[in-house]
């Protein structure tokens, strides 16, 4: 990874990363709250050659002075001057144990020794060090030969006083240590789960070696009513920008043998293909182009819902032959789009969305329509789309953001190639932090099936011409002659 990759990842995953900071702060910082105040005090003792005849005598003492002193120093922390001190202050341990609570040292180039004791009590610790002084240099004088007079003498320069802080837990430290660690731990956890996660969420997740290009990105959406309708609620927001540009960048794709249809599937449920679907057609019906909207997904349909028309006559009718393609079709808001809903859910989808009647109907939607969107199942889930992908003149695949692993998608483009599909390109979805918003659709695959037939015939059959005479008949539309048909053949 290259350096702005890196503060990609930090930028992206900087709320794990926050929170691992906090916690090693909190624990480093509730650890040091949790250790018990300890203090310590300083006694100083200054070894004195004593004075000879002359500085011959003074110049021999010092230098014996220098050589016992490293002595004198071990001597401090053994029991043979530490016994006087516990039964002096009467302390509840031994002289080991007191010895470990004991530093003595010797400052480069001087003759004083400092004996450091630490105890939770300041008082005592004073009162220790104070009493190993004593004791060292009765000691050290009892260790004289008898009657004959020592030349060095252990002078206490500096008595230990009682401290008034705390040398151990060191706050400042640990909060300064507890903040490095913090950052290092979340600068580590960001990279660390950028680097693990496995599923696609930017272009060179897609665009790994020879796979298909990203010809969108579309921003996730909060706020509308309805994630698939975004171009007519937000038509100047950034998602609406994007699916124009998935429409521009459509416009210029090769298809094959000319075709101007294009089938829109996923890896996954959910990924938002037939929010892709809606918005793509209102792109492109508002250039000028007469679009039908095909709901393919006949294991569970959603375009009729989304749009809120009729679901009950659609696709599969003309497939079985009950219905002609223009007497099914259904207008939707704007002008120029045409939707063929699913109509009724068949017990064999695969086989009829792989039929000649399915080749057949798509022939005459792209000579009576501009351009042709089929919505169809996920590959991962079902063959539909593997199917469908040979009758439209491309595939456009939609990966959801933080959803779908690359290995998924990958499997489902292994899938398309293997059947000759012409994948034109990846849509990526839901893509949070390009417009600060997120998208409330979500694609229910799987859910509990939805009724196969719903009534909707008028409750009126015919309308009065003038007051007073008899009503006309009103002549029946095709599609509510359509409907009648399928309600009868179901009832029989």
């Amino acid at each position: 990874m290259e350096l702005h990759q890196y503060v990609h990842s930090l930028r992206e995953r900087w709320r794990s990363g926050l929170l691992v900071a906090a916690l090693v702060l909190a624990v480093v910082m509730g650890l040091t709250a949790l250790q018990t105040p300890r203090y310590q005090a300083t006694n100083r003792i200054f070894v004195q050659a004593l004075a000879g005849e002359g500085v011959g005598d003074l110049s021999s003492g010092v230098s014996y002075a220098s050589q016992q002193i490293s002595s004198y120093a071990d001597l401090a922390s053994t029991p043979f001057v530490l016994n006087p001190v516990i039964e002096e202050l009467g302390l509840a341990m031994t002289p080991a144990a007191l010895a470990e609570n004991i530093t003595v040292t010797v400052p480069t180039e001087t003759l004083i020794l400092e004996i450091t004791a630490t105890s939770e009590d300041p008082a005592e610790a004073a009162a220790i060090a104070n009493s190993i002084a004593d004791n060292l240099e009765k000691q050290v004088a009892s260790l004289a030969s008898d009657g004959v007079s020592t030349s060095i003498e252990l002078r206490v320069v500096a008595p230990a006083v009682v401290p008034t802080s705390q040398s151990s837990p060191d706050i400042v430290r640990n909060a300064a240590l507890a903040m490095v660690l913090a950052l290092l731990a979340g600068v580590a956890t960001s990279l660390a789960r950028s680097l693990l996660n496995t599923r696609v969420r930017q272009a060179r997740d897609v665009q790994s070696g020879a796979g298909p290009a990203v010809i969108a990105t579309i921003p996730a959406i909060r706020g509308a009513e309805s994630a698939a309708k975004v171009l007519v609620e937000s038509p100047h927001g950034a998602a609406s920008e994007s699916y124009r540009e998935l429409r521009t960048n459509l416009q210029f794709m090769k298809f094959v043998d000319g075709r101007r249809s294009v089938l829109l599937t996923s890896s996954l449920k959910g990924e938002g293909k037939s929010t892709c679907s809606v918005n793509l057609a209102y792109a492109v019906a508002s250039s000028d182009s007469r679009v039908l909207l095909i709901d393919a997904d006949l294991r569970c349909p959603s375009l009729h819902t989304v749009l809120g028309l009729e679901g009950s006559a659609g696709l599969s009718t003309v497939l079985i032959g009950q219905a002609e393609l223009q007497d099914v079709v259904q207008p939707v808001g704007l002008e120029g789009i045409d939707v063929l809903s699913s109509g009724m859910i068949p017990p064999n989808p695969s086989e009829l969305l792989g039929s000649s009647a399915m080749e057949e109907l798509l022939g005459e939607a792209t000579r009576l329509y501009d351009f042709v969107i089929v919505d169809s199942a996920p590959v991962l889930a079902v063959t539909d789309a593997a199917v469908l992908s040979q009758f439209v003149g491309g595939v456009v695949v939609v990966a959801q953001n933080e959803r779908v692993r690359k290995t998924e998608l990958d499997r489902s483009m292994a899938k398309l190639d293997a059947v000759g599909a012409k994948v034109v390109g990846v849509v990526l979805n839901r893509v949070r932090g390009l417009a600060g918003t997120q998208d409330a659709y979500a694609y229910a695959y799987g859910d509990a099936g939805r009724d196969s037939v719903a009534t909707a015939a008028e409750d009126e059959e015919s309308t009065p011409s003038e007051p007073g005479e008899p009503s006309r008949p009103v002549e029946q539309s095709p599609r509510k002659r359509v409907l009648e048909k399928v309600s009868g053949s179901q009832e029989s």
